[in-house]
């Protein structure tokens, strides 16, 4: 159930750590670098401030990266806030894909998606 936003989920964090909006953008940086998204001044600031409610599930992920914290927490719902090992699995898997992808094409990436999907007996 969803009681929360990530407006909320954002005031907390910063509150409850001492940060401001230039702190979370610095934490971001690493993440944005190495995933190639941009999230700037203004995006973080219409989160805060409420004018945008729910940002995008790139710049949602970096932020819960950043912040360590679960992305479903950060978004409102009534969740442990801890990153859990599956979503850094997830993470994992989404940069190898995209890595996948600019290599070899979307072909490429669907029929890894689908190798993953057999059986690891009926992969050889």
């Amino acid at each position: 159930m969803k009681v929360s936003d990530t407006t909320d989920r954002l005031r907390q964090i910063m509150k409850d750590n001492g940060l401001n909006q230039v702190d979370i953008l610095e934490r971001c940086k690493p993440y944005c670098e190495k995933y190639g998204v941009r999230l700037g001044k203004n995006d973080l600031s219409q989160y805060v401030s409420g004018k945008v409610k729910a940002p995008k599930q790139d710049k949602l992920t970096i932020l819960a990266l950043a912040l360590n914290v679960n992305e479903c927490w950060l978004m409102g719902y009534e969740v442990p806030p801890e990153r859990t090992e599956s979503q850094e699995q997830s993470s994992k898997e989404s940069n190898i894909f995209k890595t996948v992808q600019e290599l070899y094409g979307k072909e490429a990436v669907d029929c890894l998606r689908l190798f993953i999907q057999l059986n690891p007996e009926d992969r050889w």
